[in-house]
């Protein structure tokens, strides 16, 4: 077995003696490009994507908050633990609060009729928001399994390009990439809606 295996390593090491030496690869390409207003493109590109978005000020957040509720009629509604307490807005509405150390099963986010999140970043470029599993965002299950996903963003957040977005994410953690409501088309480009998680997204960009 010792021959086999120190003849495997010598033919491994006869055949690697020839490869190139590795290349430098330049990466001094541009990272930023100026966009105009990326708030308003951001807006734009969201729309495009048949989602509803709105631009709000800080002081009306909570109202449009509750608004956007009542407008869809919303019963329960789920939230990560840490999403600040004056966004738990809407009257009549059950906040169900996901926590970390008692998370709500699947079958009760299923039958949630929405979930409230912020989010990590947001790119004007492809009107795409990333979720990265961190403050007032949750996990990943939360904005896959509801039906409606209402997503505040505030303009700080926003950047213009994707090697914009990217510089501000850490790899490491659980990314979630967010264009528009989930969608899929079949071989006869028939769109169906909220295979993949929320049929319904609404954005509300604060700033």
């Amino acid at each position: 077995m010792a021959d086999a295996r120190t003849e495997m390593l010598r033919r491994i090491r006869s055949a690697l003696g020839d490869r190139p030496a590795p290349v430098t690869v330049p990466r001094d390409y541009d990272r930023t490009r100026d966009l105009g207003d990326v708030l308003t493109l951001l807006e734009k590109q969201v729309a495009d994507y048949r989602a509803v978005v709105r631009r709000v000020r800080e002081p009306d957040l909570a109202a449009e908050i509750e608004s956007a509720l009542r407008a869809r009629r919303v019963r329960v509604m789920v939230a990560p633990a840490d999403l600040p307490s004056w966004w738990r807005v809407g009257g009549e509405v059950v906040w169900s609060i996901d926590a970390p150390m008692s998370p709500l099963p699947n079958r009760a986010l299923d039958r949630a009729d929405g979930v409230l999140t912020g989010c990590a970043v947001a790119i004007a470029q492809t009107g795409t928001i990333v979720l990265d599993a961190g403050v007032a965002q949750g996990r990943r299950a939360l904005t896959l399994l509801p039906d409606y996903h209402l997503c505040v963003v505030h303009a700080n957040q926003v950047v213009a390009t994707v090697p914009e977005a990217l510089a501000r994410l850490d790899p490491t953690r659980p990314l979630t990439f967010i264009s528009g409501p989930s969608a899929t088309s079949d071989i006869e480009l028939d769109r169906v809606e909220g295979v993949h998680g929320p049929r319904n997204l609404e954005v509300l960009i604060v700033g």
